[in-house]
């Protein structure tokens, strides 16, 4: 009971002090800024301005404005009343508006122990009575050597994703098997410790990402348990592989004590070779996605279309085969049940297995699986096999998408595995062979590129040779903004035919307005798709495309122009005035809002370099348009940052903020209005995931610029963890602006930590988020992959940066990076890196085809272990970056950097 005590009183006088600062009516501080001259007003909400008087310097105050003049250092008393001081919404925050470097603080936070000092703008905020000048604030700070997150990342050993993997979570994600363009896709579920999918494997046909529904199921969707093995144990002892790594082709092994189960599973077609597939119309597809958004017009094509495409002559079909084997000295049994509907032994769907045929049959009479055991029919339904040491037996089944008669049925029980998975091999590898070449010394990395490019065009649906692509996103319809990596990566793995007819799923579905919106409700996919359209031209100089979309350019153009002149009223002046306001994702966030305008703007951007091309005259007005635009954006964002509250760093420094959107006050995720806007698994998605800092990755701010590397630095300390964002965390861009940086640690630390926790570690699938939700999400794949394309090689300007933020343990001894026509910018690009640090060098050839020379070349060579160059020849060595610079590109180069 006394220690009880002993910890009471003293917390009930913390409460009480907590409570009494909380509640106080009046408040004194003192500004003081480190320059000679400064001025401007003093505004408050939630609270009223009593008293400002100028304790250093000279100067004047009329009301709320002041002028002051000093020959170091000026300093004002501001005292305030009625205040809130409380935790919560509705606080007092303090906005001092200058001419330049204006900004907002709540009252709550001005403290003795840890000012709020803001060494940018060389002002710190002070209690009353503390008589500290703004140098000695600044010197105390700096002697307590506290850090931020990321200078703590710096001085870190660079992250590598062994390192990441141990300190984030392991997702397992279902598997998506299909046969690229056809918008049949089944779904493999495995029995793994985390899947939480239940008692056993599970297979799930879907047209697209919609559930089959089958009238042998009573309407509802189609699922078929099978098992393998003894069933659900305590170990984890099943491993899952991609073929070769990379094809999307299904091994797993599971070890059973002595006995081990080598199952291989894909899909291919009934009869035909892939290489003959005729894909899905991509209406139809869109159709069968998720969120997707039609027109009447479209609604009209949907009917005559969708008869078409589901009343297909052939089959896809999943095929399984698991050799299983004894590894043990003695007999020993192996187990093995066949598909039955459902997802569990208790489902009450009617259904037979034929033991004369092997064939699963519903009460229609339609079959549904064909089994085998060593080639002949499965003898029953489950099965246990004695195996003799040694011994093998081979299990297999196909499983078509839609349950066929059975004379189909025994057609297909004459598949030979072994040619279709040959077939399904070189088809697959044909896709890669016909694809830029990417090698990096980290064999997951080199993996991941080549299943990840797989895994985009397992669900890009459409018909084939040349129909339009409809790029989904996982479960999901194509979205402009979610699309985007999607066809930026093909274009830089020299796929512009498949970017370029992925592209014409926008167009094609634009409204006649020139409104682009495909899902959601969400308003941002115009401004997107113009972009898209912009980084293809930027890619391809595809002028004979750009002249047949030109008309729909400008009608998107158009009607964004318009949008945006709705929104030119004076009582939006400083705070949305010629911004466009819709939602940009799930949250009914209708805003003003800094992403949907910096995307409108980049889209405009975009459509005027390729209008200076092929319509000089609308050229003209549309990069006129731009600039206005971007120059109102700039207007609002600055005004919406010097109103927005400043937050402390881990270094003791306090930082400038932004909101989202122009008609919040500050960070939303502060709560200073009374709002619940949790979702999607945390507090910052407003912030972070859809905030301000796309007015960099957008051109609206120039990554250079202060107001860029403040959003950087408090988004670091809030909003990430790992470095990397909460919920989808390939939403947030700074890993863009860490790579534009050339930021090396910070960047791979992001990069690890996130595909580490994002992705399944063995079959290289992306949860959407995570919290596992939406599989095989290649919004997120795209992302990843761009990521790794901006580490490799990224464009700025007239500029090409190669190997700005790649590891240095990349380029250990014998080690080679291969970039082999890559295409950039300025054309396709070869480059080829070497590493013989242990004869003192590392050498790298530079060369392409370009269709237009980069005026400048940087490459970085970084040693293993860190050692500086005692030579570089073929460029410039510039010790602070690491770059050496190639002035005056002539389309090849050779660089050797000597040790």
């Amino acid at each position: 009971m006394r220690t009880f005590l002993l910890f009471t009183f003293p917390l009930l006088a913390l409460l009480f002090a907590q409570d009494s600062f909380a509640q106080s009516k009046s408040l004194t501080m003192e500004i003081e800024w480190n320059k000679p001259l400064v001025k401007g007003n003093i505004n408050l909400r939630n609270g009223t301005i009593k008293d400002i008087q100028v304790v250093k310097g000279k100067g004047t105050v009329k009301g709320n404005a002041f002028e002051i003049k000093a020959a170091q250092g000026v300093r004002l008393k501001i005292k305030v009343e009625n205040v809130n001081l409380a935790a919560g919404p509705e606080p007092t925050v303090i906005s001092v508006k200058t001419d330049d470097q204006p900004f907002s603080f709540f009252a709550r936070d001005v403290n003795n122990k840890y000012p709020i000092f803001i060494p940018g703008y060389k002002v710190v905020v002070l209690p009353e009575n503390d008589t500290r000048a703004y140098d000695a604030v600044e010197r105390e700070i700096l002697l307590r050597k506290s850090k931020t997150k990321v200078q703590h990342i710096e001085e870190e050993k660079e992250t590598s994703f062994d390192a990441a993997a141990k300190v984030t979570r392991s997702m397992s994600v279902p598997t998506w098997l299909g046969i690229s363009r056809d918008m049949r896709i089944f779904e493999v579920s495995e029995s793994l410790p985390d899947a939480a999918i239940g008692e056993a494997n599970i297979i799930s046909p879907k047209l697209s990402s919609t559930p089959l529904r089958l009238r042998e199921t009573k309407n509802d969707p189609a699922n078929y348990l099978y098992a393998v093995g003894r069933g659900v144990g305590v170990r984890n002892n099943l491993t899952r592989r991609l073929e070769q790594g990379v094809l999307p082709i299904l091994n797993s092994t599971l070890v059973d004590d002595d006995v081990q189960y080598n199952s291989t599973v894909f899909a291919a077609l009934e009869k035909s070779p892939l290489h003959a597939l005729k894909g899905t119309d991509f209406l139809v597809a869109d159709q069968y996605s998720g969120g997707h958004m039609f027109t009447e017009e479209q609604l009209t094509q949907l009917k005559t279309r969708t008869p078409a495409a589901l009343n297909t002559t052939e089959e896809t079909v999943l095929i399984f085969r698991s050799k299983i084997i004894n590894n043990g000295a003695v007999p020993r049994y192996a187990w093995f049940k066949t598909p039955r509907p459902g997802t569990g032994w208790w489902n009450g769907v009617k259904y037979q297995f034929d033991e004369k045929s092997g064939f699963s049959v519903y009460d229609t009479g339609t079959v549904f699986c064909i089994s085998k055991l060593n080639g002949k029919p499965l003898p029953n339904e489950e099965i246990s096999i004695l195996l003799q040491p040694g011994e093998q037996a081979v299990i297999e089944f196909y499983l078509p998408h839609s349950p066929v008669s059975r004379e189909r049925a025994a057609a297909m029980a004459a598949i030979d595995v072994d040619q279709k998975l040959r077939e399904s091999k070189d088809f697959w590898l044909g896709k890669l062979q016909n694809a830029a070449h990417i090698e990096v010394p980290e064999k997951r990395i080199n993996e991941m590129i080549q299943a990840g490019l797989l895994h985009l065009d397992l669900i890009t649906f459409g018909n084939e040779p040349n129909g339009t692509l409809a790029p989904n996103i996982g479960v999901y319809s194509p979205i402009a903004t979610e699309s985007a990596p999607i066809i930026q990566f093909y274009a830089s793995m020299g796929k512009t035919e498949e970017a370029k007819r992925s592209l014409n799923y926008f167009l094609d579905k634009q409204h006649e307005d020139g409104f682009i919106q495909n899902f959601g409700g969400y308003m941002v996919e115009t401004g997107a798709a113009l972009w898209n359209i912009g980084e293809y031209f930027r890619y391809t100089r595809d002028l004979d495309w750009a002249r047949s979309v030109k008309d729909k350019l400008l009608k998107s153009c158009n009607y964004l122009l318009e949008w945006r002149n709705k929104n030119k009223k004076e009582a939006l002046k400083g705070r949305g005035y010629g911004m466009i306001d819709g939602k940009v994702a799930d949250p009914e966030d209708h805003f003003h809002q800094f992403m949907l305008n910096g995307y409108a703007y980049l889209g405009m951007n975009r459509a005027a370099e390729i209008l200076k091309e092929i319509a000089p005259t609308a050229y003209k007005q549309i990069r006129s348009e731009a600039d206005a635009w971007k120059a109102d954006i700039r207007q609002s964002f600055f005004n919406a940052m010097g109103l927005s509250p400043v937050v402390p760093l881990g270094d003791g420094t306090w930082c400038p903020t932004a909101p989202p959107w122009t008609e919040a006050d500050g960070i939303r995720a502060f709560y200073q209005k009374h709002e619940a806007f949790w979702s999607h698994g945390t507090f910052t998605a407003p912030d972070a995931l859809l905030g301000p800092l796309y007015l960099v990755f957008c051109e609206v701010l120039d990554p250079s610029e202060p107001a860029a590397e403040s959003m950087l630095r408090y988004h670091s300390e809030l909003f990430y963890q790992g470095n990397a964002a909460f919920s989808q965390p390939y939403y947030s861009r700074h890993n863009w602006l860490q790579a534009r940086l050339g930021m090396v640690k910070p960047f791979l630390n992001t990069y690890y930590h996130t595909v580490s926790a994002h992705a399944d570690r063995q079959t290289y699938t992306f949860w959407e988020h995570m919290y596992k939700v939406s599989p095989h999400k290649t919004h997120e794949e795209g992302w990843f992959l761009m990521e790794t394309r901006w580490m490799l090689y990224m464009e700025n300007n007239d500029t090409l940066n190669l190997f700005k933020t790649i590891p240095k343990k990349w380029l250990e001894d014998g080690q080679a990076i291969v970039l082999d026509g890559v295409r950039s910018y300025f054309g396709k690009l070869n480059v080829k890196a070497v590493s013989h640090v242990n004869q003192g060098f590392i050498e790298a050839a530079i060369g392409g085809a370009f269709t237009r020379k980069p005026g400048t070349v940087t490459i970085r060579l970084p040693h293993p272990e860190g050692k500086e160059p005692v030579t570089v020849t073929g460029g410039t060595y510039d010790k602070k970056t690491g770059m050496i610079t190639i002035n005056g590109f002539t389309g090849d180069a050779r660089i050797v950097v000597q040790y």
